[in-house]
């Protein structure tokens, strides 16, 4: 049986419809600004945290696009043979009081990218938060697979080691009101 790892996200848009994305420096998939609940807490307090915390910018809480449960078998489904880890993420529509900082915290780089043309290196919740956020929904369950397809392995981080580049399409990071 595996524990349940609970996180919190949010998606963010700017004035031109781009969603705000991160990728921790030490490699991976991009992703929403947020991060895992280390401690129980309120999901809202806990994602407006997160994401100053990855983004240097305050944000206001608008609501819940969804609750998104990512694991290796169905809910109430048989257990698979190499369990992945079982992970439900609330995920919110929030608003940025002001711009990101010129230079975003350190572990994370960010990038505004257009809903439509997500780099493939995208989670399986980044991808279907951003196409319900994106229709307006709210209230969303979701029970999501991981895609064997885009899994990109996490390196381990070493000191020194390079940035990776950008996706295509992506622009600099500015979040805007």
């Amino acid at each position: 049986m595996s524990t349940l790892t609970w996180a919190v996200a949010a998606v963010l848009t700017d004035e031109a419809g781009r969603v705000l994305l991160c990728r921790r420096d030490r490699g991976g998939r991009w992703a929403l600004p947020g991060g895992r609940l280390h401690r129980p807490g309120c999901p809202t307090a806990a994602v407006a945290g997160e994401v100053l915390r990855e983004t240097g910018c305050p944000v206001e809480i608008v609501d819940l696009v969804g609750l998104y449960h990512l694991s290796g078998s169905p809910c109430g489904g048989p257990p698979t043979p190499d369990p992945l880890p079982d992970v439900l993420v609330h995920v919110f529509r929030a608003r940025a009081h002001r711009d990101a900082a010129e230079t975003p915290p350190a572990g994370c780089t960010l990038s505004w990218q257009v809903p439509d043309r997500l780099p493939a290196e995208v989670t399986p919740v980044t991808r279907a938060a951003v196409a319900d956020a994106r229709a307006g929904r709210s209230g969303v369950l979701r029970d999501l697979r991981p895609d064997p397809a885009t899994a990109i392995p996490t390196p381990p981080s070493r000191a020194g080691d390079p940035v990776p580049p950008a996706p295509r399409g992506a622009s600099a990071v500015r979040p805007t009101p």
